[in-house]
């Protein structure tokens, strides 16, 4: 904690100095949004940069399935509601579940799909066949995130995939991780499931708290070059509850730590009774408007080829947190399946896309391909197909081994 501190401290003194122009020019570790938040008071317990703007990646298809549930609550779609894959829908870049156009499965399903495998085809069919089209569904999210007081958020689309004007704070994302805890207790299993299954196919969740963190019980991760590792991290124990939200971390590794390290502060820890609710926790820091690009330091072959010597030969993850417990027994997979419809919501229109400047460098969404074939190569090896774990998208989640 001390360490942090003083790495930011010697930051801003270089900021302001003029040695340091702007957060791109920080490492990844050095520009890193967290927030921790105790959930039934609302206080925050931790928080750095907690307004620094950032690409939110999938840690989007939190909104996208809050917007469900609150269709489902008002009546608007039930869980069997059909959720059909446009051919914009199909087409969207992995991860996908690769269905189709004309593709349908439940709305349950669907959630969780997006949920754990994070697939960018389902989430666009999710908000168009929830709002007709996906430029009416983006609309439903920011007025979403108006009404919920996230105040330096806007997205784009219902999946995450970079593109201009999309992002959101670790602030913000706390509050929606608040919301759907308070609002929806009763479809938390949603966002602690350890793995689906799809025929013969099995998708471990990218969130490795899930099984392996005591008390962890959601909720999401994302993953592009420009924002690093994301994630938002729940966990209950012994009666209490917690939030945390780390943003651009360096490695499948680091997030998962990072994250199990804020949880554990806040379950073994007492709330200051003067803690700040996050409501009224007031903007602060400099360069807040610019939205944070760690495209060169994430994705770099350096970067990579440090993240591949955080293996063992298996090729499996090595984990030094104490917090996190290897995972001594098989996984329990949720089925999901195609068909099982009965439900109605709104039918998919024409939708004429808004166009919107594309990332000069392609980036990746928890385990996306490129979006433009002839970018690939920039794109490190073994990062475009499964959040940085894995080139198949048919292999399951490595265990992590804490070290000795």
């Amino acid at each position: 904690m001390l360490q942090s501190r003083a790495r930011h401290l010697f930051a801003a003194i270089l900021l302001s100095g003029g040695l340091l122009s702007s957060t791109a020019g920080l490492s990844a570790a050095d520009a890193a949004p967290r927030m921790l938040v105790d959930v039934e008071s609302g206080r925050v317990i931790e928080h750095e940069d907690a307004f620094k703007r950032w690409y939110p990646a999938s840690l989007t298809k939190l909104m996208t399935t809050y917007l469900a549930l609150r269709a489902i609550e008002s009546g608007e779609a039930d869980l069997t509601s059909p959720v059909t894959l446009s051919a914009r829908a199909a087409a969207q870049p992995p991860s996908k579940m690769y269905y189709g156009e004309g593709a349908t499965m439940t709305l349950d399903n669907a959630i969780k799909i997006i949920m754990v495998k994070s697939a960018n085809d389902v989430a666009m069919a999710i908000g168009e066949s929830l709002a007709g089209t996906d430029r009416n569904f983006v609309a439903r999210m920011n007025a979403e995130a108006e009404r919920l007081g996230m105040t330096s958020t806007r997205f784009i689309n219902a999946n995450g995939l970079p593109g201009e004007g999309q992002y959101t704070t670790a602030r913000d994302m706390a509050l929606l991780a608040l919301a759907i805890k308070r609002d929806f207790p009763q479809y938390s299993n949603y966002f602690s499931i350890e793995a689906i299954q799809a025929g013969s196919d099995i998708y471990p969740n990218f969130n490795m708290l899930i099984g392996r963190y005591p008390g962890a019980d959601g909720m999401k991760t994302g993953f592009i070059c420009s924002s690093g590792f994301n994630q938002v991290s729940s966990a209950s124990r012994n009666g209490q509850s917690v939030v945390a939200v780390v943003f651009g971390a360096e490695s499948l590794a680091d997030r998962a730590e990072e994250s199990a390290r804020l949880l554990e502060e806040g379950l073994t820890g007492q709330v200051p009774a003067s803690a700040t609710p996050i409501t009224q926790l007031q903007p602060y820091g400099e360069g807040n408007a610019e939205v944070a690009d760690l495209r060169p330091q994430i994705c770099s072959p350096e970067a990579a080829a440090q993240r591949s010597e955080g293996r063992d030969d298996d090729g499996e993850l090595i984990l030094s947190s104490s917090f996190i417990r290897p995972l001594e027994r098989e996984l329990e997979p949720v089925a999901v399946a195609l068909g099982g419809t009965g439900g109605r919501v709104a039918a998919i229109q024409v939708d004429v896309p808004i166009p919107t400047p594309r990332p000069r460098l392609v980036e990746l969404e928890d385990d996306s391909a490129p979006m433009e074939a002839s970018l690939a190569t920039s794109a490190p090896e073994g990062e475009t197909e499964t959040d940085g774990l894995r080139p198949s998208l048919d292999v399951p989640l490595p265990l992590p081994r804490p070290r000795p």
